[in-house]
C-alpha cells in the first residue's frame, strides 16, 4: 500500500538531457530533406530518438512550415522539442505545434569600445556534437562508463551561454557570469566566481559536487535536487573556497577548509 505520508503525488527537480542543435538556413522542405539524406545517407534511425532544439536565426523572417519540418526530422530519428532564435510574432505558431521556445539571453552589460571582448558565441560545444539542455525526468548513471578526461574552459563564461560536459567533469579557471548555466554529469571545479547557474551529477550522480572559489550563484543543482538564493547565501568562513554537496535530498553549501 502506498504511504501518502511519505511520498509525493508530484516532485520538481532540476535535470538535462543533450539536445541536438539543428541550425536551419534554408526554409524549404525540399533542400532541407536533400541535406539530411546527404547527412544520414537514408538511415531512418541515424539520430537515434535525439531530442532537437531547432535555431532558425539566419531565416526567421522566411515562412517555416513547422509541420512539414517536425516530420522530416522525425523521419531521421530527431525528435524536435523547441525552437531558438523566433521572433515574438511567431512563438504562438511555434507552440500550437507543440514545441517550446528556446530563450537564450544575450543581454551583456555594456563596457566602453576600447574595453569591450570579443563577442562569445551562445553556447560552447564539445568537439563530437553541439549540445544544448533541456528540463527532463533525471536518468541514473550507468553502472560502469569509460574514463572521459574532464572538459577544461579557461575564458569566462558569459550571459547566455550554456556549457555541457557530458559524461566527465568540468573545470573553469573563469567567471561563470549572472545568466550563464554550466552543466557536467560529474562534478563542477570552478576556480573563479560562479554568478550565473551550475547542474552537477547531471544524469543522477548524487556523488557529484561543486566547487569554487567565490559564491555568487543563481541556482546550484545536484543530480536534479536544486537550491536557488534568493533569500541570501548561507554565512561561509570568509575568502574560503566552497563545496556544494549533496547531503540526503537537500544542498549543503560549506566553507572548503571546514568541510
Amino acid at each position: 500500500m502506498q504511504n501518502s505520508l511519505t511520498r509525493k503525488p508530484i516532485e520538481i527537480k532540476i535535470s538535462t538531457v543533450v539536445a541536438v542543435a539543428v541550425i536551419l538556413n534554408e526554409a524549404a522542405l525540399d533542400r532541407l530533406e536533400v541535406a539530411l539524406k546527404e547527412m544520414t545517407g537514408g538511415a531512418a534511425d541515424f539520430f537515434d530518438d535525439e531530442f532537437a532544439i531547432i535555431d532558425i536565426e539566419s531565416i526567421a523572417n522566411e515562412t517555416i512550415d513547422w509541420q512539414g519540418i517536425i516530420g522530416l526530422f522525425k523521419s531521421c530519428g530527431l525528435n524536435a522539442v523547441a525552437v531558438r532564435n523566433a521572433h515574438d510574432d511567431q512563438h504562438p505558431a511555434i507552440r500550437a505545434h507543440g514545441l517550446s521556445i528556446d530563450f537564450v539571453s544575450k543581454a551583456k552589460p555594456e563596457l566602453p569600445k576600447d574595453l569591450a571582448p570579443t563577442p562569445a558565441p551562445a553556447i560552447e560545444v564539445r568537439a563530437e556534437a553541439e549540445v544544448a539542455a533541456v528540463s527532463t525526468t533525471p536518468s541514473p548513471m550507468p553502472a560502469a562508463i569509460e574514463h572521459i578526461p574532464a572538459m577544461l574552459i579557461d575564458t569566462p563564461v558569459r550571459a547566455g551561454q550554456r556549457i555541457y560536459a557530458r559524461g566527465c567533469d568540468l573545470i573553469i579557471t573563469a567567471s561563470v557570469n549572472n545568466g550563464a548555466e554550466v552543466i557536467a554529469d560529474g562534478s563542477i571545479h570552478i576556480y573563479a566566481p560562479l554568478r550565473g547557474r551550475a547542474l552537477a551529477g547531471a544524469r543522477g550522480n548524487t556523488a557529484a559536487r561543486i566547487f569554487t572559489t567565490a559564491m555568487e550563484a543563481e541556482l546550484v543543482s545536484i543530480a536534479g535536487i536544486y537550491q536557488t538564493f534568493d533569500g541570501g547565501f548561507p554565512k561561509l568562513a570568509p575568502n574560503q573556497p566552497v563545496q556544494i554537496k549533496l547531503v540526503g535530498d537537500s544542498i549543503e553549501v560549506s566553507s572548503l577548509k571546514s568541510a
